[in-house]
């Protein structure tokens, strides 16, 4: 089977090196690149070369970015050629559409790679929707921040050097807004949750980062047995569901507290097989490479998800709701009670009204943090 790659950047060196290492049933025939990079018979900086030939049945999309992604992926799936992305930033916002176009092109659109990288998370998440309904999934879906985090908490850093330190190894960008600031996992989340709840996952979801964690803030988490990481979660039932992005604060003896590095752990709740954890890379050439692999062979083995986003949950945010942190110089509003010295709980917040007051709050004090402590519903 020949197959075109897009992108020849740490993703798609993975996957050709897999390929070609260890996958002789496929071929890598075409490879997208810039003009000034194309060192090689194989690539070519013009994609029309690769939608108009009739050999190539995959492409394997490693660009990132909303565009031109998006409008190479719609190209390729309008001319009956499957697509396997890792790019979850453009599944996110375009996924009901890619898979109407597939659907509607008997075409493929294989995603396994967009969220934890080698984690086999997307598939093992179809896998319990043959029998179960999902209740929820949450977990560590972003290897910077948590390699940031676990740094802070193990080595006593404070934020900026673990920072430093994430971007000296190659896990954070040098503009690292898209991780401390959750828009990764915002995204991850919610594929997540059309995959698992089928549904379109709304894209206005509450979304707080790790900006403004601190040292102190570390300490006095720990003080309590807790340990912070950010997670993406969702929760459905009777209809409705709700998402979110947040830091949370998780006992200390879990095993979410103990994911060391830049490694992610997802979980869901499944009806009758209960909860699963799923543990490995979140990131990188080859894990991510390995996923991207897995499902060009899937479309080999003519084994191809089908998604399908008409049950019409509604969106209902109450249905997450837990206790929050505020570590804040701002005065406690009456609900709230006091948690440690320049700190304050309140109970029962949805994870809306949380992110707005946590808005409030940081109009006052920029450097302010907030974290929810346990889900209540």
């Amino acid at each position: 089977m020949k197959i075109a790659v897009l992108g020849f950047g740490t993703v798609g060196r993975g996957v050709v090196n897999i390929i070609e290492d260890r996958v002789p049933q496929v071929q890598v025939a075409r490879i997208l690149e810039l003009p000034d990079r194309c060192v090689e018979p194989r690539m070519t900086p013009n994609f029309d070369d690769i939608a108009n030939d009739p050999e190539i049945e995959v492409v394997v999309e490693c660009m990132g970015g909303l565009e031109p992604a998006h409008t190479f992926i719609c190209m390729a799936l309008t001319a009956g050629k499957s697509v396997v992305t890792s790019n979850k930033a453009v599944v996110a916002e375009y996924f009901e559409e890619f898979v109407n176009l597939a659907n509607a092109h008997d075409a493929g659109f294989l995603i396994e790679a967009s969220v934890g990288g080698g984690i086999p998370w997307i598939a093992s998440i179809a896998k319990v929707r043959r029998v179960d309904e999902v209740s929820t999934f949450s977990g560590i879906m972003n290897g910077t921040t948590n390699y940031i985090i676990d740094s802070m908490a193990k080595q006593d850093l404070d934020f900026d050097i673990a920072l430093g330190r994430a971007q000296e190894l190659g896990y954070a960008e040098r503009d690292p807004s898209a991780d401390i600031d959750g828009i990764d996992v915002r995204n991850k989340t919610i594929i997540s949750a059309s995959v698992a709840f089928d549904v379109a996952c709304t894209k206005d979801l509450p979304v707080t980062g790790i900006r403004t964690l601190t040292k102190r803030d570390m300490a006095m988490f720990r003080q309590k047995g807790l340990q912070v990481k950010l997670f993406g979660r969702g929760v459905q039932r009777d209809g409705s569901y709700a998402v979110a992005v947040e830091p949370v604060a998780v006992p200390r003896d879990s095993m979410e507290a103990a994911v060391p590095s830049n490694f992610n752990l997802v979980s869901l709740e499944g009806t009758t097989v209960g909860p699963l954890k799923f543990y490995g890379q979140g990131a990188g050439s080859l894990p991510t490479g390995n996923a991207m692999v897995q499902d060009v062979l899937d479309v080999a083995a003519h084994v191809q998800p089908r998604y399908d986003f008409s049950r019409g949950l509604t969106y209902d945010p109450t249905l997450l709701t837990s206790s929050y942190v505020f570590r804040t110089s701002v005065d406690a509003p009456q609900s709230a009670e006091w948690y440690a010295t320049d700190a304050w709980l309140v109970h029962h917040l949805s994870a809306v009204d949380a992110h707005k007051l946590f808005e409030q709050v940081q109009a006052r004090d920029p450097k302010a943090f907030m974290a929810a402590i346990s889900r209540e519903d």
